[in-house]
């Protein structure tokens, strides 16, 4: 299989229906904000010394890829089936945040990025996240979207934010505070 396939030279690419949509598409937008959260994803475990850690952000990764084939099918083709994305996929989330918030300090102010690669890298994940949330939430003003992929990826953000400051806390390395 080729890599290129000229298919978008006039500036469309196709759903997996094969309908063919601009490139600049609110539905392109959304899956192609969760593959940018992947590839930062991919990036944050080059950074992770944790076993557990590392194993966990992969799993995600795998539902991050899940949720953009479900925004990449406006119909799925006969015969394949979309990977499940479901409220289990949340809980991991939660429960995960549950257990490394155990070992933080309470917060006092806000916190800024930065300190170490890991930890910077978190808090691009955050924020790319919360993109990715934001465009299929307008992708949903246009069309029924299944609302676990939001909740997922509100959570994912979540997440993001407490890996941040876990790792923080694995390096001794003091969260850098707001200071007005």
């Amino acid at each position: 299989m080729k890599i290129y396939t000229k298919g978008g030279d006039k500036g469309t690419t196709s759903l997996l229906s094969g309908k063919r949509l601009k490139k600049y598409n609110v539905r392109i937008e959304a899956y192609g904000t969760v593959d940018e959260l992947n590839s930062h994803t991919g990036l944050l475990i080059d950074w992770i010394d944790n076993k557990n850690v590392k194993t966990e952000l992969q799993k995600i990764q795998n539902t991050l890829f899940n949720i953009g084939s479900h925004l990449a099918a406006d119909k799925p083709p006969k015969g394949f089936t979309l990977p499940e994305v479901t409220n289990n996929n949340v809980i991991m989330l939660e429960n995960s945040i549950d257990e490394m918030d155990k070992s933080l300090a309470p917060m006092d102010s806000f916190i800024l990025p930065g300190g170490h690669q890991s930890v910077s890298q978190s808090h691009i994940c955050r924020t790319v996240c919360r993109r990715a949330e934001r465009r299929i939430i307008e992708l949903s003003d246009e069309q029924e979207i299944d609302n676990v992929l939001v909740v997922y990826l509100n959570r994912l953000s979540d997440y993001y934010f407490t890996l941040a400051r876990y790792q923080s806390q694995i390096l001794d390395i003091q969260d850098i505070k707001w200071s007005k």
